[in-house]
Formats: structure tokens, sequence, C-alpha cells
């Protein structure tokens, strides 16, 4: 993983002072490295029984959709509020910078369905809490949130079911 940590670019102040945010846009610039990420979280997750890959907008799209592809299992999002176009569920939770409502279709998992979680950064943790409880709310089951990133000092990981959390690079 040195050659993708390498392409990882740090931006201060973004998306507000005192933030250093981590960037990934270079690593999807690199073929290679894009698809060494997408390797790693498969050989993760591969033998959990998932069912579906749940990405978390906008980041969590680029990284579960070829994820889903590679696992040949369904790709559903999870938007910001007013996103979606068909009857969704929905909820409100604290960012490390403000606050945010998530969504996701009503109908886009089964009852019982095992599903992994994917985003690019595990930060505070307040996104993927709200996005077990978008998917606990209809019926699925987390068997996996899979990070590239985790950023250790924030203890995201303390809000995350124990066991079921994994990220590719760890920054503390």
């Amino acid at each position: 993983m040195q050659e993708v940590i390498k392409l990882i670019r740090d931006v201060a102040d973004f998306p507000i002072p005192g933030i250093m945010f981590k960037d990934i846009t270079p690593v999807l610039n690199d073929p290679k490295a894009f698809d060494r990420i997408i390797d790693e979280l498969h050989e993760q997750n591969k033998d959990l029984g998932a069912e579906a890959i749940v990405g978390i907008e906008s980041r969590g799209f680029i990284i579960g959709a070829p994820l889903a592809l590679r696992m040949d299992i369904p790709f559903i999002m999870i938007r910001k509020e007013g996103k979606l176009p068909y009857h969704k569920v929905k909820t409100s939770y604290k960012l490390e910078y403000g606050e945010a409502t998530i969504e996701m279709h009503e109908d886009a998992l089964k009852e019982g369905q095992k599903v992994i979680i994917v985003d690019d950064l595990l930060a505070t943790g307040g996104t993927a809490v709200a996005s077990i409880e978008l998917i606990e709310k209809i019926g699925g089951d987390v068997v996996s949130c899979s990070f590239v990133i985790e950023l250790g000092a924030l203890k995201g990981r303390s809000k995350l079911p124990e066991g079921k959390t994994k990220s590719l690079i760890i920054y503390d």
C-alpha cells in the first residue's frame, strides 16, 4: 500500500479552517493504485457472504461501484438529502464540521440482506453510524464497514460495530 499512501495528498483548511483533508484524487488518477485499493477491499470482504455494497456519497460511489462489480453483487447509494428520486428513508447526524442528512431508497434492500458499507474515509464515524441506521431501518444487515483511509485519532471506529470495521490505511 506504500505506493497508494504516497499518492494521498494533504489539503490544509478544507472544507473549513483547521481541517486537514486527505485527498484521494491522485490515487484515482493512477489506474494501478486505484485497482490496488479495489483488490485490497475485495480481499478483506470476499468471504463475508455480502449480498450488496452500499456506497456513501460521493467518494463511496467511486470506491463502492467497482468493488460491487468485482464481487458480482448490487451497488446501492446513500445520498445527501434531496438527491434520490423515489420513496426514501432518511436520517440526520453531526459531522466533524457541521450537520448533514442522508437518504436511501426504501426498497434498496431486502429484509436480512447482508451489506458492506464503503466510503473513502472514516473520521468521527457520524456518516457511517447514520448509514448503518438507514440500512437497519429497511431491514439490511451490515457485515462490514470498509474504508480506504481512517483518521485513528478521531476514534470513529469506536462508534461502529466491533470487529466489522476495516481500513486500508490508518493515520494516527
